[in-house]
């Protein structure tokens, strides 16, 4: 087995992990059980508990500083992929904008996709800004340090391993899954990947009328 396959195989390791360790809390909590079935046939898994987002400063794709535990006043679906993703990333970010046009738009004006690159090497602002215009102009990018991009990855649990920006033409490991965080700027949960649009459509609308 290769080097890179290695790193798959534990990458993926390491996500499943959290994400059954995660949905095993969610079904064994007190509550409503059936709103969970649901929710989790979405993909969706929130997390019993809302985790604060480390105090970091990215930059978006205008070049300007951004806090990271500031995406408040809206729901963020954060995405962690790159632009010269081959495949998962433009897949997952066309399917985010049929997404948008799914809901109605009171939900729609409650949600912001963000793209927070796992290869700041190649994705400068101006990179993510021409890359997210091919889907929709309103996707927030965010880039930075490699060491603070992972802090940030680590913080939510959605681990990817660094390329060797030494190669030519080099690709990027990393989670599909996406990142939920409430309009109070704290981590709410997660949604599996891949994206099913059709049953998220259904029962995103009701939490993101969910209050803060």
């Amino acid at each position: 087995m290769s080097r890179t396959q290695k790193t798959v195989v534990v990458l993926a390791a390491l996500v499943a992990l959290v994400m059954g360790l995660t949905v095993n809390k969610v079904l064994n909590s007190k509550g409503d059980g059936t709103d969970k079935v649901a929710l989790l046939d979405a993909g969706i898994v929130l997390l019993p508990q809302s985790r604060s987002l480390p105090s970091l400063a990215l930059t978006d794709q205008n070049g300007q500083a951004l806090q990271v535990d500031q995406l408040k006043d809206k729901w963020s679906l954060l995405f962690f992929g790159y632009t010269f993703c081959p495949d998962i990333c433009p897949a997952t970010l066309a399917q985010l904008r049929q997404l948008q046009g799914m809901l109605p738009a009171e939900a729609k004006d409650k949600l912001r996709v963000v793209l927070v690159t796992v290869d700041p090497h190649r994705d400068t602002p101006e990179q993510l800004k021409k890359y997210l215009g091919f889907f929709d102009p309103a996707f927030l990018g965010l880039t930075g340090s490699q060491e603070d991009l992972q802090k940030l990855a680590a913080a939510v649990s959605i681990p990817y391993i660094p390329a060797d920006t030494s190669k030519e033409n080099y690709t990027v490991d990393h989670s599909g899954n996406l990142v939920i965080i409430g309009p109070d700027g704290t981590q709410r949960g997660f949604i599996r990947a891949p994206v099913h649009n059709d049953k998220l459509a259904e029962q995103l609308p009701s939490l993101l009328q969910s209050g803060s």
